[in-house]
């Protein structure tokens, strides 16, 4: 569909609803004044419903929210999984939890998330904004702005989402709520896990002073299957196409277990009239245990057999005398984030408002990795991909048996493996804002103010590796445990089920015993720090009047942005003496950037009735390129040993000069409002997006003095035969065009059932890009279609919400998910959740979940819908609640 097929579409239901508004308006008795139709007196899912809808019509900017149903009480247990239900708004998960999401087809990364409209700093947002640490609690309401004004924080390129917490002094009286919550995920091991959180708001000083009180603690636990081809082996057929032959099939389970804190204060004072200062600090704090467990089948190209083939892919093979690997790696990520934030806010001058804010906001994270790996010779296996429903795998090992995995029999024997890093990010900022009231003509005031920030990111990493295979003595009499791998994939698919575990902590005893210490090596290949001095003006002009009598407001303004970076880091070559894995310090470089950019916006609300508005809007946006632990802004280069004893080197080359992102936006809408929190609404966008970044891997001519080249098997590798995993970050200079459409609808049905309480609130999203392929900057994890609908029902004690969730097939590639290395295609999916609310009294009120109640798994294909690349299960889960509020 063409955007001219969207204005056409956009022009027709204009008309519609311009008809059907007229008609409400000639049957209503009498006529209710403008904002009558969001005042709306109900309570629960429905109140909050009504609320966002309210701050939709009320906002000049193309905006869409939603709100907690009361204190403490937000309409999700799950930040991202709410954030998905707003049009344009796609969610991506980890082991089956939500954690990023991206806006209108843009990526995590391209998206801004500030809390009460600035910057919440981690220092392991590798993906874009991390949802999944900060607990629902936090959240008063969201807001997603999908047009900028100059006030606010350039950096979302795709739109910014605004976490505001709790205001004080915005509430009525004393409160304190109290809730616990059990939960499960039907996969995970263990038991259920609890929540708690106490959040208390109350006010003195005859009401010029608020405070609020937030604390909350939760334990999760999860688990993800995996079953995937990791990397193929292609050759050219006579007619010009490829032929794909499996060559590394890859079993992974992941078992998580988090610990989450979370503090947040707000303190909001008005000691005489025209003064507000206010105080928010929140603490967040997620501790997570991963348990990684795989085993990796490494294929000989010479030793398979083709026994079937459609001519594009292998779909029946044997293999004999090949390597698998069995891999277990324990994980700590111990991550926090803070902030600390101060604000002024002075009316008491005639015509005036003045604020201002003093920032800070630190993110630190704690990463270590430890890995033993056996590898094991698999005498013969069979593999069958010729339905991707089905894939059937089998080996000639059992691989439960421990006895496979004596010492004498294994072909790769390590432990440790595995690097740590410590990483910090921080940002201090000062912002003042001015608003002088003019109202002259059709000038009603103007804003105008300034922001200078400092951002910094710092990265210390180290390793601590026993370079080769140990020798018997040194390995456990048992290098596996009594724990076994059990119900892989929960049924899915056919193959192995159980196998045995490596035993990481009778590896530690037996390097304990034989007297060896493993030393930790500072890796300076890993260690970098990047910092950005961003000095921001802004002006704008705030209007409102009539243009052929249909009134109007809106605003025009420019911000003015300067950035200055530097990339530290260190130079290195050769091995270190003591960790093979590790280069030696050389020296250090520096690389300092500087660009500025001049951001124009335009937003404008037409009233056509008092509930039927056009809304249009027009900006330039940007994003710098992405300042955390997976930047490329450095280079970083890791080395480490595969089965047949060649060296892997994975390096990422540094890009400091990156360019910003930047792109031209155009939003076009129409939207009524009816009835009590009902609305329907449709709006077009189009985006060009300049200086998109992409990663590939690379095969340069050399490397540090290396000579390379591309082997038959497709890897670089060196004169010795040392692999060379290379990728590279550059700027796209072509120009990749975004267009589609959103519908949102939210309607009551109180008055057409006679039973009272019915609702629905629904909306689909169609994306558009111009560029669909993988070389080049493009549109990973973007689904052209997504659509979303809760159907609801309640009254004074009970609830029920039913939730579908949809999203259309999406590419990703090597630098968007790990089981991506050569790229592959999700197939589109649909979630199902389920909620129900009883309550019991005034006071007490309990609550059911169940997310994902259909068991949906995650597939995969490589570029044809035939050929199967990957299976994910991670299964449902279930909660029960209670919550007493006094």
């Amino acid at each position: 569909m063409t955007f001219k097929n969207y204005a056409l579409l956009s022009t027709a239901l204009a008309g519609l609803l311009t008809v059907s508004s007229a008609m409400a308006q000639e049957a209503a008795t009498p006529a209710a004044p403008a904002d009558d139709a969001t005042e709306v007196v109900v309570t629960g899912f429905r109140k909050s419903l009504a609320s966002a809808l309210k701050n939709k019509k009320n906002d000049t900017r193309v905006s869409d929210g939603i709100s907690s149903e009361d204190l403490g009480k937000f309409p999700s247990e799950n930040i991202a999984e709410a954030i998905q239900r707003i049009p344009g708004v796609q969610m991506a998960n980890v082991n089956g939890r939500g954690a990023t999401i991206s806006i209108r087809g843009l990526g995590p990364q391209y998206a801004m998330t500030t809390v009460n409209g600035q910057s919440f700093a981690s220092a392991d947002f590798n993906d874009g904004f991390r949802y999944d640490i900060i607990q629902t609690e936090l959240a008063s309401s969201i807001q997603v702005y999908k047009s900028p004004t100059a006030d606010m924080d350039a950096g979302g390129l795709a739109g910014t989402v605004n976490i505001e917490t709790v205001h004080p002094l915005d509430k009525k009286g004393r409160e304190l709520v109290v809730s616990v919550k059990g939960q499960k995920s039907n996969n995970a091991k263990g038991g259920i896990t609890p929540k708690a959180s106490i959040s208390y708001v109350d006010q003195f000083d005859g009401g010029k002073l608020g405070v609020f009180l937030g604390a909350n603690y939760q334990e999760l636990s999860d688990r993800a299957d995996y079953l995937f081809m990791d990397r193929w082996f292609t050759s050219a057929n006579t007619d010009g196409t490829t032929l794909y032959t499996p060559r590394r099939i890859r079993y992974r389970r992941i078992d998580r277990d988090t610990l989450r804190q979370q503090f947040n204060v707000a303190v909001q004072y008005r000691p005489v009239a025209g003064l507000e200062l206010g105080l928010s600090a929140i603490h967040s704090k997620d501790n997570t245990r991963y348990d990684t467990i795989q085993q990796v089948f490494l294929f000989s190209q010479s030793n398979i057999t083709t026994q079937d083939s459609d001519g594009l892919t292998a779909l029946k093979t044997t293999q004999t005398n090949y390597t698998a690997e069995n891999n277990r790696q324990l994980e700590t990520r111990n991550l926090s984030s803070e902030a600390l934030t101060g604000t002024v806010k002075w009316t008491g001058f005639d015509n005036w408002t003045l604020k201002g804010v003093l920032h800070y906001t630190q993110g630190k994270a704690y990463l270590t990795e430890e890995a033993a790996i056996l590898g094991i010779n698999i005498a013969s296996s069979t593999l069958d991909m010729s339905d991707p429903d089905d894939i059937k795998f089998t080996t000639s090992n059992d691989l439960s048996d421990a006895a496979s995995y004596d010492s004498a029999l294994l072909t790769r024997n390590e432990y440790p493996d595995g690097a740590q890093h410590a990483n910090i990010s921080d940002e201090v900022a000062a912002q003042f804002d001015a608003t002088r009231w003019i109202d002259m003509g059709i000038l009603s005031s103007v804003s105008f103010g300034g922001k200078v920030k400092r951002d910094t990111l710092s990265r210390y990493s180290t390793r601590r590796d026993l370079d080769g295979s140990l020798s018997a003595a040194n390995t456990p009499a048992s290098p596996v445990s009594t724990t076994i791998v059990d119900n892989f994939l929960d049924g899915a698919d056919t193959v192995d089920r159980t196998w045995a575990v490596p035993d990481i902590i009778a590896y530690r005893a037996a390097l304990a015993a034989s007297g060896i210490d493993v030393p930790t090596v500072f890796d300076p290949t890993g260690s970098y720090s990047v910092s950005r001095n961003i000095s921001s003006v802004y002006a704008m002009a705030n209007l409102k009047g009539d243009v052929f009598n249909v009134p109007f407001h809106g605003n025009l303004g420019i911000r003015y942005e300067d950035t200055k970076q530097l990339v530290n880091g260190y130079l290195a070559s050769g091995s270190n003496p003591v960790n093979s894995n590790v280069s030696l310090v050389t020296g250090t470089y520096s690389t300092p950037t500087d660009y500025d950019n001049v951001l124009p916006s335009a937003n404008f609300v037409f009233n056509l009735t008092p509930d039927l508005l056009i809304r249009a809007a027009a900006a330039k946006v940007l994003v710098r390129p992405i300042l955390d632990t997976n930047s490329n802004l450095a280079t970083t280069i890791s080395t480490g040993t595969n089965s047949d004893g060649v060296t892997v080197n994975t390096i990422a080359l540094g890009a400091a000069t990156l360019k910003p992102l930047t792109a031209n936006q155009f939003d076009l809408g129409i939207e009524w409002y009816y009835g009590d929190g009902n609305g329907l609404s449709l709006s077009g966008f189009l985006k060009d997006v300049k200086n998109g970044t992409y990663s590939s891997l690379v095969c340069p001519a050399s490397f540090d003095g290396t000579a390379l080249s591309t082997n038959s098997d497709g890897d670089c590798v060196s004169t010795t035969g040392a692999i060379y995993d290379i990728t590279e970050t550059k700027n796209d200079t072509s120009v990749v065009k975004i267009k589609g459409f959103e519908i949102n609808w939210q309607q009551s049905f109180d008055h057409w059932l006679p039973v009272k309480g019915f609702g629905v609130t629904s909306n689909y999203t169609h994306v558009e890009p111009s560029s669909k392929g993988t070389s080049g900057f493009h549109l990973a994890n973007l689904s052209e279609n997504t659509f979303n609908a809760t159907g609801y029902w309640e009254n004074k004690t009970f609830s029920a919400r039913l939730s579908a969730n949809y999203r259309s097939a999406y590419t990703q590639t090597s630098a968007e998910s790990f089981f991506a290395r050569e790229g592959h295609t999700i197939r589109g999916r649909t979630l199902y959740d389920l909620t129900l609310g009883y309550n019991i009294n005034s006071r007490l009120s309990a609550s059911f979940g169940a997310l994902n109640i259909t068991n949906e798994k995650e597939e995969a294909y490589k570029d044809i819908a035939s050929r199967w690349q990957m299976t994910s299960v991670t299964g449902s889960s279930y909660y029960i609640s209670l919550q007493y509020k006094m």
